[in-house]
């Protein structure tokens, strides 16, 4: 079992709940046709995220943990054009929410906590913060 957190472009996803939900799950078929391990894919603002937390959480892909213990391993990155999905063990739960919010905001991208029970989004206000999205 693992912590499941997503940043994604906030100009690609609907900003309504059960559109964006439905979006989400689209997006998860990761049917792009591309590599979805190439941050060069993403737009310019998730490249930029991706390259400041690889620096705190390295990429580690969850099919070389094969035998490992996966709740003390790396983080896992799916990476998509407009998303990218991030897989890290639960004992990495403090601190991967924290920095993935705090790099959310500061490159602008919105913040999908999908290991969440409400499915909470953040959606970036522009000056630095994000505010919860979706209030339907």
């Amino acid at each position: 079992m693992s912590y499941d957190l997503m940043v994604f472009a906030p100009e690609a996803a609907p900003r309504k709940r059960e559109a964006f939900l439905a979006w989400y799950d689209e997006q998860a078929e990761w049917g792009e046709g591309h590599s979805y391990a190439d941050p060069a894919v993403a737009s310019p603002a998730l490249q930029a995220f991706y390259a400041e937390i690889v620096q705190t959480f390295p990429a580690v892909a969850l099919e070389d943990l094969a035998g490992e213990d996966e709740e003390s391993s790396g983080t896992d990155y799916t990476i998509g054009k407009s998303l990218i999905y991030i897989t890290f063990s639960w004992d990495q739960i403090d601190e991967a929410h924290a920095t993935v919010t705090r790099l959310a905001a500061r490159h602008g991208v919105g913040f999908f906590d999908v290991s969440s029970d409400i499915a909470e989004t953040w959606l970036p206000d522009g000056k630095g913060d994000l505010y919860i999205a979706h209030s339907d």
